[in-house]
């Protein structure tokens, strides 16, 4: 066994040791789900939506929020049109919704409009007991906030449903990062509540109370790259209860061109090294006192990963240049890289073929191409490696609007 492939082994059994836990999850999530109890009240929710020149998709959203088991007087929507040049607050008006436009090209970014929005709301609207988030391109189940409801009711300041794919089955990049999200909500959020954890919450869908509102300002202080994992850190480190609702249940759009894609992934890497840097202190105070399982769980969704991806590519590129200087046999190199990524591979794969069987019916599409995006989902998620390796040498970019298929206005 060659030098590079024992570095391989022992990077391989990091990964294992870090994330084992993550399989007791699955077991977990298929055995038992979280338990809260109907009730009769109704909370008044005030629905928020950031929307940025999205006139396609903005009335299909608003559309089936007006089609929610809910009562209708119980629950607002309301929709910051940020620096939009095109007609998102006409078509939000249209529609039945409260448009509140803003012009601010010096603080971009969806946390600056967040606090925005939930600052206009709060003063001038006014009285709500929780806040539900969604983009402009979801279209929700009719019992969402009904879902939602028993959570907030039963004590919960965060919740998060269940995310779901419009276009699954356009491609293995829709379906991977459909599936990524799945993952995240059905196989980890489901077991992180019935063990009592913290639930992360991925951008959209969820919603969160007026008692946490207050913790924070009254505003939306949340301002990196990615302002909803930092919202996750800021609620898994000061304790915040955080639950999940499988019967809450939305749809979104996800890329199906690879570059769009790879923009908005590395988005997410940029905004998770933001975070790691600015809370670090915290999650590490949080795993030696009080709620160091929560904490662990929401580092290890951070730290290794990134980490270990950079020093698996650079390990193998140095590697293999000097192996290949000393005389090495190349195939050898090679079997013992295929024996890392095939490792990798079945670990993701055992996720997609767990997702795929129990939730077979919420896939879109046929069935040889669901069996056909199980397979290339671990494909999917090896693509993070070059993406963060991106993201860690130049942490700087500029934002990129994905583009919407959508529905066209009548």
């Amino acid at each position: 066994m060659n030098v590079l492939t024992i570095i391989n082994v022992v990077l391989a059994s990091l990964l294992v040791i870090f994330y084992a836990y993550q399989f007791v999850y699955i077991v977990i999530s298929l055995v038992k789900k979280p338990d809260v109890p109907e009730t009769d009240v109704r909370s008044r929710i005030a629905v928020l939506i950031c929307a940025r020149n999205e006139e396609g998709v903005i009335g299909r959203l608003i559309d089936s929020l007006h089609a929610q088991d809910y009562p209708a007087e119980s629950f607002g929507i309301f929709v910051a049109c940020d620096n939009c040049t095109d007609s998102t607050a006409e078509v939000v008006r249209s529609h039945g919704a409260i448009a509140l436009e803003r012009a601010d090209t010096e603080h971009v970014g969806k946390g600056y409009a967040m606090d925005f929005l939930i600052r206009r709301v709060r003063e001038e609207h006014g009285g709500f007991d929780a806040y539900a988030v969604f983009d402009a391109d979801n279209v929700v189940d009719a019992g969402f906030l009904r879902e939602m409801n028993r959570a907030i009711v039963a004590g919960y300041d965060c919740v998060t449903g269940y995310r779901g794919s419009l276009n699954y089955g356009d491609n293995w990049i829709s379906a991977g990062q459909g599936m990524c999200f799945l993952r995240d909500m059905v196989l980890l959020n489901r077991a992180r509540m019935v063990l009592g954890g913290s639930s992360f919450v991925s951008g959209t869908g969820y919603v969160f109370s007026e008692r946490l509102c207050e913790r924070f300002g009254g505003g939306w202080p949340f301002t990196t790259m990615t302002e909803d994992c930092e919202f996750t850190m800021y609620c898994t480190t000061e304790g915040v209860r955080m639950g999940y609702m499988d019967g809450a249940r939305f749809q979104d759009e996800q890329p199906t061109r690879f570059v769009e894609s790879w923009r908005q992934r590395l988005r997410w890497c940029r905004g998770g090294i933001q975070v790691f840097r600015k809370y670090f202190g915290r999650i590490l105070r949080g795993i030696f006192h009080g709620r160091a399982f929560a904490s662990f769980d929401m580092a290890m969704c951070m730290v290794p990963a990134y980490l270990l991806s950079v020093a698996v590519a650079a390990v193998n590129t140095v590697g293999a240049a000097i192996s290949l200087a000393l005389g090495e046999d190349p195939i050898e190199m090679a079997i013992g890289l295929a024996v890392g990524i095939g490792g990798v591979y079945l670990a993701f794969l055992v996720f997609s073929l767990v997702l795929t069987v129990t939730e077979w019916r919420s896939f879109n599409t046929s069935w040889w191409r669901k069996l056909l995006y199980m397979l290339t989902f671990p494909f999917f998620m090896l693509t993070f490696v070059p993406i963060t390796c991106v993201a860690i040498l130049k942490r700087r970019g500029k934002w990129h609007a994905t583009t919407r298929k959508g529905a066209k206005e009548e």
